[in-house]
């Protein structure tokens, strides 16, 4: 009896182990094991599906539960009280990590131990309509926020032998868009049976992270050979004096190709945050043909995430092949994608542009992380990596109250979604091209 109980047991305990032995043997694959890499996608899956499930329960208390009116008012109410008071924390949270280079585990730790807290005072707040959603929602994104600044620092810490910083990054990202995809309709099967019960999955998932965090090796916790950089690139930063000795050193230059890649990403960022909240409320209100609002919302969804694994995938293929000409093409098809959107607007190039703009941000953003690491010297190049982040989400800020703001016109609506890219390409686009004719720039010296 005792050996067919645990024969049961074998069997069903099997499918669970063998599935978690096949994404170890992926997430270890080519050095990443030994590096420590490969905890480190475990982990930002982690992050990813934790996230998700914070804003399904969000999103389903803010955005699904009222008339559409209502709907824009509590969501512009919710950007207000918790992403207003972000765009102004986040420029702090950078630099006030670099002043502790030697806990990045336990800082790691720290805003997924916050992130769990949060989710179940959040599990109270989501039932009661209480304004303790507010603060916690903005104690949720400052914590994410933290923990992106980090990891940005930690990825060239773990590189495996033969790894470019940029196969990493794609590495570590596909990884939390996989957890996403697989967290998101787990997600939605919890809010059936209430608005309770997403934000305790989200609990336990941000309390396994917290210890999954300190599994990582303890070389990421080393800040040996670091410094700071400024995130410009006039001449006078670039080829002036030094400062003068005992000056405390800010952000030294980047490099006008970083700088110009940052700006188109902003720009890509700033259309993201846009069609995020646009088309959520255009589809909510005039669904796809045949479908409801949730199912439109969804097809829509899962366009822009195929795109971004697939520029996720492609940038890891192409690793730093001429970023800058990656940059400016993927941009211009986005661009022309955006434009006869506009023109002949319709459900099926509303789900086009979704998936060609979630595919440029993740090639674009790959492209960008290539060109700071050719670009920045080695000293300054994780700080570069926290201050861009930064930057790009304060885009996606703003792109995101346009969409709020903007009439429900799908033309006009696609129409300001092209005039947000040609912005940023039009205004960058030569000096890539220079950048790529010429090689990389003059070498910002550290300081």
């Amino acid at each position: 009896m005792g050996g067919a109980v645990r024969s049961v047991g074998r069997a069903l305990h099997r499918p669970f182990t063998g599935t978690a032995r096949g994404i170890r043997r992926v997430t270890h694959a080519h050095g990443a094991g030994e590096s420590g890499l490969g905890k480190l996608i475990e982990l930002h899956a982690v992050n990813g599906a934790g996230d998700v499930m914070i804003t399904v329960a969000l999103a389903s208390t803010v955005f699904f539960s009222v008339p559409t009116d209502e709907a824009r008012g509590r969501v512009a109410l919710y950007l207000a009280i918790t992403m207003a008071p972000f765009t102004l924390l986040a420029p702090v949270i950078g630099p006030l990590l670099d002043r502790l280079p030697h806990g990045r585990r336990a800082a790691m730790a720290g805003a997924m131990s916050a992130r769990a807290l949060l989710a179940l005072l959040l599990s109270g707040a989501v039932v009661t309509g209480s304004l303790e959603l507010y603060p916690a929602a903005l104690g949720v994104l400052v914590a994410s926020k933290a923990y992106g600044v980090v990891r940005s620092a930690v990825v060239p810490r773990l590189l495996p032998p033969g790894f470019s910083l940029v196969k990493a990054n794609s590495r570590v990202t596909l990884g939390g868009l996989l957890a996403t995809g697989v967290a998101a309709p787990v997600g939605a099967g919890l809010q059936v049976l209430g608005p309770r019960w997403p934000l305790y999955g989200a609990f336990v998932i941000f309390a396994a992270g917290t210890f999954l965090s300190f599994s990582l090796p303890h070389k990421v916790d080393s800040a040996k050979g670091e410094g700071k950089a400024l995130l410009a690139a006039d001449e006078e930063h670039l080829r002036g004096p030094r400062p003068k000795a005992g000056r405390r050193p800010g952000l030294r230059t980047v490099g006008t190709a970083v700088t110009h890649a940052l700006a188109v990403n902003a720009a890509q960022r700033c259309l993201s945050g846009f069609l995020t909240f646009f088309l959520a409320f255009l589809l909510r209100e005039h669904p796809l043909a045949g479908q409801n609002a949730a199912v439109s919302l969804g097809i829509v969804g899962v366009a822009a995430g195929a795109g971004n694994a697939l520029g996720t995938a492609v940038g890891a293929w192409l690793r730093s092949r001429a970023p800058e000409l990656i940059i400016v093409t993927v941009v211009a098809a986005v661009l022309g994608t955006a434009v006869t959107s506009a023109v002949f607007f319709s459900a099926f190039f509303v789900a086009v542009l979704a998936a060609m703009a979630g595919f440029a941000q993740a090639l674009s953003k790959l492209s960008l992380d290539a060109l700071i690491q050719r670009d920045v010297p080695e000293q300054v190049r994780t700080s570069a990596f926290a201050r861009s982040e930064t930057l790009l989400q304060m885009a996606w800020v703003v792109g995101g109250a346009v969409g709020i703001a903007l009439p429900l016109n799908g033309v006009l609506g696609l129409a300001v979604a092209a005039a947000i890219v040609a912005a940023g390409w039009l205004t960058t686009v030569r000096g890539l091209l220079a950048s790529a004719r010429h090689g990389a720039a003059s070498r910002p010296r550290v300081v």
